[in-house]
């Protein structure tokens, strides 16, 4: 990416203010639902569009790249959007507008799911459970019509699920995005191969190798510093940080990567794990706000601070490292049929997930599988929004505990 100025006839408008970038990803973080692929229609709606802060080309340049990189995508659009619009600070400013609200309705969640008890608020729990396995299901089969589109990359996606499954937890799922990886520069080397579009964002060089080598540092120096200090926030900040440098393929990934990191240790119950999961579905905005819920559940509000900061950070890292040198690296084969291996891979990290522990948690009898069921009619074939699907299993689940009892 180039630092050349923009052409004549450029729709796109450069220079702005934090305060008008905070506010115009506000708005977006307050009526953003369903998922990632959805905001980055918000966002081109709002930003391109109507705002014309850039053109169509840069925009669709700028999307490829979050795609390409593990992280949330949506949020790393938002990101650089502010970058380029009003700097540093226009980028923190996007950042937070578009993740705070979220990130609050699930803290305020997680903090009353505390003090929740008896038969109605348990079915309710339940419920939330259940959206969960909708929602994941979904997930699964959405990813898997657009990542495993031929036999080579179905292949790559079932070796993968074996791979989670035999090497349980935070190691299988590492050696399933790497093998797949590796299975891509073989397998999937065939694939057509878009003729890149001009792209003028400017990042100096220098502050990409930086960003690059503090994302590694982190990443390598984590682990060791928390076992060295046995600082229960070191840990927290350690365990997101490393699920938000693995995630690629879109937010719900993200929630094997979490379970490993959370539940394993004994932060976080399975329950509670899979009913905040569920809660996340009904919220605008990124789903890795998922992780503030988690994070109150083990500490509170400082848990939830320190685990928002954390997942978000390798993303956005490795976001301003690679945008100096995102033209040459997307041209080269090698790169592109790597991608198509591990992103082959992810659909089975998470079609694994989806079996356990979102199945084997929540789907305890008939009646359970058949709300599951409708849940997952609902979101493919109804086209309903998720927050209904949300409101409706959490209001059958709830009375269905109290018929029961």
């Amino acid at each position: 990416m180039t630092n050349g100025s923009a052409t004549a006839g450029d729709s796109r408008q450069a220079g702005g203010s934090a305060g008008e970038v905070f506010l115009a990803f506000l708005k977006l973080g307050l009526t953003s639902f369903g998922g990632p692929i959805a905001h980055l229609g918000y966002f081109r709606d709002e930003i391109v569009v109507r705002r014309r802060w850039l053109g169509e080309a840069e925009y669709a340049d700028l999307v490829a790249l979050c795609q390409f990189l593990p992280g949330p995508a949506s949020s790393q659009v938002g990101f650089a959007l502010g970058l380029y619009r009003a700097g540093p600070l226009g980028a923190l400013a996007a950042w937070a507008a578009f993740t705070l609200p979220s990130a609050a309705l699930l803290v305020a969640f997680a903090l009353g799911a505390a003090a929740l008890d008896g038969p109605l608020a348990q079915g309710v729990l339940h419920g939330l459970k259940l959206v969960a396995v909708a929602v994941v299901a979904q997930a699964v089969r959405g990813m898997a019509q657009s990542l495993t589109p031929d036999r080579q990359r179905a292949a790559i996606a079932v070796g993968a699920v074996a791979a989670t499954i035999v090497l349980a937890g935070a190691v299988g799922q590492v050696a399933a995005i790497v093998l797949g990886g590796l299975a891509g520069l073989v397998f999937c080397r065939n694939g057509a191969m878009a003729a890149p579009a001009a792209t003028r964002f400017p990042v100096r060089q220098a502050a990409g190798v930086a960003c690059l080598g503090l994302f590694a540092a982190l990443l390598v120096g984590l682990p060791i510093i928390a076992a060295a200090t046995d600082a229960h926030g070191l840990d927290l900040f350690d365990a997101f940080y490393r699920a938000g440098s693995l995630v690629f393929g879109g937010g719900h990934v993200v929630l094997p990567l979490l379970d490993a990191e959370t539940t394993a240790s004994g932060w976080v119950s399975k329950d509670a794990f899979l009913a905040g999961y569920g809660a996340a579905q009904a919220v605008p905005g990124p789903l890795f706000t998922f992780a503030a819920y988690l994070g109150a559940i083990s500490s509170g509000i400082a848990g939830a601070a320190i685990a928002l900061v954390a997942i978000f950070l390798p993303g956005l890292l490795l976001l301003v490292g690679a945008l100096p040198f995102w033209d040459s690296l997307r041209r080269l084969p090698l790169a592109q049929a790597g991608m198509r291996g591990a992103n082959a891979a992810v659909v089975g990290i998470l079609g694994a997930a989806l079996y356990d522990p979102v199945w084997t948690s929540a789907v305890l009898g008939p009646v359970d599988f058949a709300l599951a069921l409708a849940g997952f009619v609902a979101l493919v074939s109804w086209k309903a929004p998720p927050w209904m699907v949300v409101l409706a299993l959490a209001v059958a689940g709830g009375a269905l505990s109290m018929f029961a009892g």
